[in-house]
């Protein structure tokens, strides 16, 4: 499994990424939560609690940064996340629910 930083707007954040089938396996980690892709499964993050959104048809980090959110669990939700909201907005409004 690849692991790097990502930059967005001057934030660091935490991605993995690993070739699985016919697209790749993305999460990138924010201070509170994470955005992953549909690999990743929404029922069994919200049974544990997770702060966490998804999107899905990403083939590389440029499309997932760019992507819109597709669902979020209810925990992600309670923080102002929304479907169709940016990648981006959704780790921004992550990290500055974990109080920077």
């Amino acid at each position: 499994m690849e692991q790097s930083v990502v930059e967005c707007d001057g934030r660091k954040y935490s991605a993995l990424r690993q070739t699985l089938g016919n697209l790749p396996l993305i999460v990138v980690k924010a201070k509170k939560g994470y955005v992953a892709c549909s690999y990743i499964d929404k029922e069994t993050a919200e049974k544990v609690g997770d702060v966490a959104a998804f999107v899905s048809g990403v083939k590389c980090m440029d499309d997932f940064l760019k992507a819109k959110i597709r669902t979020t669990t209810t925990w992600a939700e309670d923080l102002g996340i929304r479907e169709g909201m940016s990648v981006k907005k959704a780790l921004e409004i992550m990290d500055i629910a974990a109080g920077e």
